[in-house]
C-alpha cells in the first residue's frame, strides 16, 4: 500500500506540473486523427472498417435506374486529410437518364465543361454547385450522360466530425444537429463529408479520399420506395416519373412519400403500417 500511495503521489505531481496547454474538444476534433468523441459509430449499424473491400468497376457498370437502386444500402467512405474516415450508408438516390431526360444536366445530349463527368466511365463523380454555394454529388452510370444523384446518407462513423463540418458550413450559429439531420439531403451530405468541386471527375474505384464499400444487408423489392424526384421544377412528364428511390422506414431519408407507400401497401408490395 505505501508503494501504491507513492506512485499516486508522483502521478498527481506530474499532472499538476505539466506545461502542456489544455486542448478543448473542438480543437482536438479538428487536429487529432481519430479524435472523434462519442458517438464514433451509429447505433443503428455496426461494420468492420478494416475488412470491407471497396466496390469495383463492375458494380458501377449498370444502367442508371438499376445503379440508383443498387446504391441503396451501400456505404460511402470519405477519408479526411488527417486520416479520419467518415462512413455513411446510402439511403436515397435519384436517377438522371441522360439526353432524353428533361431534368438532366445532359438533356439533349449536350456535353459541357460543367457536366463532362456525366459522359465519363461509370463510377466517375460528377460534383456541381447550386445557388453558388452548395454542392451535390452524382455518380456516372451506363448510358450517355446518365448519372445517379446521392441524396441522403445514414451516418455510421465519424458523426462528430460530420457535425463540425456542417456547423462550419453554416453562417449563423444554431443548435447541435441530430444524427438524422447530418446528411438528409444532397447538399447536407456534401457539407458533412467535406465534398466540393475538387471531387468532380474523380474515379470511385481508384480514389484514395472517397470510395464505396458493400453494405451488409441484402435488400428486397419491399424495402425500396420508387417515387418522383425533388426540386426539378416544370419538366413535363419527367417531373412525374418515379426516378427517386429510398429505403422504406429509414428515418435518414430527406423526404418520405406517404402516398406512394400507401399505394404500394394496397398492392401488397409493402406491409401496412
Amino acid at each position: 500500500m505505501p508503494r501504491k500511495r507513492k506512485l499516486l503521489s508522483q502521478l498527481s505531481a506530474l499532472q499538476s506540473n505539466s506545461s502542456l496547454p489544455q486542448i478543448d474538444a473542438l480543437e482536438k476534433l479538428n487536429t487529432t486523427p481519430g479524435g472523434d468523441s462519442s458517438p464514433k459509430s451509429s447505433k443503428y449499424f455496426v461494420t468492420d472498417t478494416k475488412r470491407s473491400p471497396r466496390l469495383e468497376a463492375d458494380f458501377f457498370h449498370q444502367p442508371c435506374v438499376s445503379l440508383a437502386k443498387s446504391f441503396l444500402g451501400q456505404i460511402l467512405v470519405r477519408k479526411l486529410p488527417d486520416g479520419r474516415e467518415l462512413w455513411g450508408r446510402i439511403v436515397e438516390t435519384e436517377a438522371y437518364l441522360g439526353g432524353e431526360d428533361e431534368a438532366s444536366h445532359s438533356k439533349g445530349g449536350k456535353q459541357t465543361q460543367r457536366n463532362a463527368a456525366m459522359f465519363m466511365k461509370p463510377g466517375t463523380l460528377y460534383v456541381y454547385q447550386i445557388y453558388g454555394i452548395y454542392f451535390c454529388i452524382n455518380v456516372s452510370s451506363q448510358g450517355e450522360g446518365a448519372a445517379v444523384l446521392l441524396r441522403s446518407l445514414e451516418p455510421l462513423q465519424g458523426l462528430d466530425a460530420m457535425r463540425e463540418l456542417r456547423r462550419a458550413s453554416r453562417k449563423a450559429p444554431s443548435k447541435l444537429l441530430k444524427d438524422w439531420q447530418l446528411c438528409n439531403g444532397p447538399s447536407r451530405l456534401c457539407q458533412a463529408l467535406a465534398i466540393d468541386k475538387a471531387f468532380d471527375q474523380r474515379d470511385l474505384t481508384r480514389d484514395s479520399a472517397i470510395w464505396m464499400v458493400p453494405g451488409q444487408e441484402p435488400l428486397g423489392e419491399q424495402d425500396v420506395v420508387a417515387t418522383t424526384r425533388i426540386g426539378i421544377g416544370n419538366r413535363g412528364e419527367w417531373a412525374q416519373k418515379p426516378l427517386r428511390f429510398y429505403l422504406r422506414g429509414n428515418r435518414f431519408v430527406s423526404v418520405v412519400d406517404k402516398k406512394t407507400e400507401r399505394e404500394m401497401a394496397a398492392r401488397g408490395h409493402l406491409p401496412c403500417s
